[in-house]
């Protein structure tokens, strides 16, 4: 049996039977203000390390999240479910719930203890300003909200960036579904047994080693607790500043 052939098993070996634990999808208390105007401009790039969510298939619908639920960027990529609660002044009747994914996160700023809504302990959602506007009206500035984790639903294999230069190689993970926020990577290449990477930030995770000219493979797993094999993601000739996506996703 060929060693990609046995990846192959592994993988599937590991979607059948692999054990892990549900996302707490309980209701919670919140409040949401937006950020940038109705192009999303200002929404791209941020801590979570994405580039353009519209090429990356996030589009506007998307949430910096306060310190209380950034967790220091391993948030980044879960998605959530909001609905405008208890403000009929500025709730849009009918309107939601709207679900987004965190990208971004909101500073707190010590200086200015009161109302500053992503100091914490306070759970916030700083929205696209297409998001907000969806469930209340812009003039409200800052509405009372129910949230709660929801699967993220994402079209094709999870997404893997490369970056760096031969002994500095970082990597971006995207487009990941259900959880979406990943917790660990291990890297594999054809030459090389599998290897931790750490978390730089946000989802882009980093390895010192030289893997130019191996295939390579990533082990993954989500705060949910699923695991995946990715086999053989990038081919021996893969480059720097390319995007390659698995065949596979959550």
């Amino acid at each position: 049996m060929t060693k990609s052939n046995c990846y192959v098993l592994l993988a599937s070996f590991m979607l059948l039977f692999v054990q892990a634990f549900s996302i707490d999808g309980r209701w919670y208390d919140a409040h949401a203000t937006f950020y940038g105007d109705m192009t999303g401009a200002d929404t791209m790039q941020g801590a979570c390390g994405y580039g353009d969510l519209f090429e990356q298939g996030y589009g506007l619908e998307t949430t910096a999240l306060s310190t209380a639920l950034f967790n220091e960027g391993l948030a980044c990529g879960s998605c959530y479910e909001i609905v405008c609660v208890n403000d009929p002044e500025w709730c849009i009747k009918g309107a939601g719930p709207i679900k987004v994914t965190a990208t971004n996160f909101c500073p707190p700023n010590y200086a200015k203890p009161d109302g500053n809504w992503c100091n914490p302990p306070q759970r916030h959602f700083d929205l696209s300003m297409k998001m907000f506007t969806s469930i209340a009206i812009d003039k409200a500035g800052i509405i009372p909200v129910k949230y709660r984790r929801v699967q993220c639903t994402k079209s094709g294999g999870v997404k893997f960036q490369l970056r760096g230069n031969p002994y500095w190689l970082l990597v971006l993970l995207y487009n990941v579904g259900n959880a979406g926020d990943v917790s660990h990577v291990s890297i594999q290449g054809s030459s090389s047994g599998w290897l931790p990477m750490t978390r730089r930030w946000g989802q882009n995770w980093v390895i010192g080693r030289n893997l130019v000219g191996n295939a390579l493979s990533f082990l993954v797993t989500t705060s949910d607790g699923k695991t995946l094999v990715f086999p053989n993601v990038a081919p021996p000739t893969w480059q720097f500043e390319q995007t390659y996506e698995a065949n596979m996703n959550f």
